[in-house]
């Protein structure tokens, strides 16, 4: 469990920076509106962390008809898997074998302790099992992972059926539930693991929402303009538990995207290998980022 600092923080600075993460210039849609006030439900629910496994990984057919993970996610949970290990939180950092190489990269990028784990292309409900077991974690994180569908397919933001490019990891949710596991997942379109919890939300603001929505419900959902984003996010509600400032320099965060794109990653949104994330440019990402830190410098200098 998260050791606080002394001085507590008041919880209006926790939802200033959740205001932050909910601009949406991709105009993805599901901040088009008023959104569910989740901010106390999820600090309250890194409060109580002790172990944290973590899943990301979103398929991309890249423009030379190559399939690899995209930008949005692995830099997320590489940045959430570095702040849990400076607060003391034992971590299991998972993706499938198409996105492994790009959740490995950022994370050997961002100087995380722990080495990511490939899930398996079959018997994954026997792995996540064994794992949860074996880890016995307080807690899942989800973030930028494609949720099944109530059609059983798993869908891209425009709709297209991406079955054969992904191994499913939609196991986890159950086996999460089987040892009361709690389960906190990040997502800006709908379409990813967990996102059932908004499906009202899903479906009225985004393209094919109703089709595409991730069927599966997390405890805690929580969106962003960029899933990304709430790497950062939850990063600073750490460092404010904590009393220190665990999120990256805008320098460390452009080295992770790089070492991502090396490793044979591309935007998820044009298929490009360039330094972008779902179509934005670095700087329109470190903007946010800046902001963010800016709010918890000032909080911790008090």
């Amino acid at each position: 469990m998260m050791k606080e600092q002394e001085v507590p923080i008041p919880e209006s600075l926790y939802r200033q920076i959740t205001q932050a993460l909910q601009w949406d210039p991709g105009a993805r849609g599901l901040l088009s509106g008023p959104v569910p006030n989740y901010t106390e439900a999820l600090l309250a629910q890194l409060k109580k962390l002790e172990r944290a496994v973590l899943l990301t990984g979103f398929p991309v057919r890249c423009l030379d008809g190559r399939v690899a993970g995209e930008s949005d996610g692995p830099l997320g949970i590489a940045n959430i898997a570095w702040a849990l290990e400076e607060s003391g939180i034992e971590v299991e950092a998972l993706s499938d074998s198409v996105c492994f190489p790009q959740l490995a990269a950022a994370m050997a990028a961002r100087g995380c302790r722990t080495l990511p784990r490939a899930v398996p292309d079959s018997g994954q409900r026997i792995f996540f099992r064994n794992l949860l077991a074996d880890f016995s974690p307080s807690h899942i994180i989800t973030l930028e992972r494609p949720g099944k569908a109530g059609d059983g397919h798993f869908y891209n933001m425009r709709g297209g059926v991406i079955d054969a490019m992904i191994s499913d990891t939609d196991s986890i949710m159950e086996e999460a539930r089987n040892i009361r596991a709690a389960i906190i997942s990040v997502g800006d379109g709908g379409n990813e693991l967990g996102m059932g919890a908004l499906r009202p939300l899903v479906s009225e603001r985004v393209f094919q929402g109703a089709r595409i929505c991730g069927a599966a419900s997390a405890d805690v959902a929580v969106i962003s303009g960029v899933s990304n984003w709430w790497g950062w996010g939850i990063a600073a509600f750490c460092s404010l538990i904590q009393g220190k400032n665990l999120l990256p320099s805008p320098e460390t965060e452009q080295k992770m995207l790089q070492a991502l794109i090396a490793s044979g990653g591309a935007d998820g949104c044009t298929g490009l290998r360039e330094e972008t994330v779902d179509g934005l440019p670095l700087d329109v990402h470190l903007s946010v980022l800046e902001k963010v830190d800016g709010l918890v410098r000032e909080a911790l200098s008090k």
